[in-house]
């Protein structure tokens, strides 16, 4: 994928000078004579780079460099002809990425741009890296689910919009019946594909807005915003239905289904986040102690 370049130059003459030497190393280049133009190119089109003059009619170059670093994830290379004045220091603080004096050597100009461009890459690569990190620090690797460090933190976001809003608010935990008697008989890889097939289950059948963890074990939760305690049965017993039809092999010619427990309740403001989560809690184990395979609300 080739680099775009925008050079943004009130004087003809460099302005042509720098697109053609670009164009002919092999990036792909714009041009505009101000910073208005420029900023209307970068708004239509995916820039890389912008090399700026100082002097520009209208807004300035630095004022200009100022507002792309603002608006828009862009490196900026300035340049000037004036040796009083402006300062590396000054537009390294506005967002330049590099500051050349006039009249520009292409080969320096090449070494900057060569140098800035493996700094983006660099750059780039950290923030993925870390949004890496991030990802994973809230998902369970097995189910790909978020994990229960990140179900506390946005239950309690999720509560403060259902304040704030005054929105419903409910919440489903799932536990899988007789789990251990399953992992016991078949051993815990087997177990590991019950709990990877309920996830992509359970993903599969919430909203956009829904989101699902897995909590500890075989127990799951499910935040339902903007639901009220009937809704929510229905998805609770959309997902239970769903589980129930899946069939297992963990042994040649042995095919086993399991069942859901579920319990529901909806938020109570100012109920504390934990009693929340106790409340549902006590109607799972409603649902266990009423032969389990349904769904209990309080």
């Amino acid at each position: 994928m080739k680099i775009e370049i925008l050079i943004v130059d009130n004087d003809r003459v460099v302005r042509e000078a720098i697109q053609q030497f670009l164009d002919t190393s092999g990036f792909t280049t714009r041009v505009a004579e101000n910073g208005e133009d420029g900023l209307s190119l970068l708004s239509e089109n995916n820039v890389d780079i912008v090399i700026t003059d100082t002097e520009l009619p209208g807004m300035d170059g630095l004022d200009f460099t100022n507002r792309v670093k603002k608006e828009y994830n862009v490196d900026v290379i300035v340049l000037t002809d004036r040796l009083i004045g402006y300062s590396y220091e000054e537009a390294i603080g506005r967002g330049a990425s590099d500051f050349l004096f006039k009249p520009v050597r292409f080969e320096e100009l090449m070494l900057r741009l060569k140098r800035v461009l493996k700094e983006r890459t660099l750059r780039d690569e950290r923030a993925k890296m870390i949004d890496k990190f991030k990802e994973l620090s809230i998902t369970d690797g097995l189910t790909k689910l978020f994990n229960s460090r990140h179900f506390y933190s946005q239950l309690k976001n999720e509560a403060g919009r259902c304040v704030r809003y005054d929105h419903a608010l409910s919440l489903l935990i799932l536990d899988i019946d007789h789990f251990k008697d399953y992992n016991d008989k078949f051993g815990h890889l087997e177990g590991d594909k019950v709990l990877m097939r309920m996830g992509q289950v359970i993903k599969l059948l919430l909203r956009k807005m829904d989101s699902a963890y897995r909590y500890g074990g075989e127990e799951f939760t499910i935040i339902l915003p903007e639901t009220e305690i009937k809704e929510a049965g229905v998805v609770a017993q959309r997902i239970r239905k769903a589980v129930k039809k899946i069939i297992f092999m963990p042994l040649p010619d042995t095919e086993i289904s399991i069942s859901i427990s579920i319990g529901m309740t909806q938020y109570r403001p100012p109920e504390d986040i934990t009693e929340f989560v106790k409340r549902s809690d006590k109607a799972l184990y409603q649902s266990k102690a009423g032969g389990r395979d349904c769904v209990s609300a309080l």
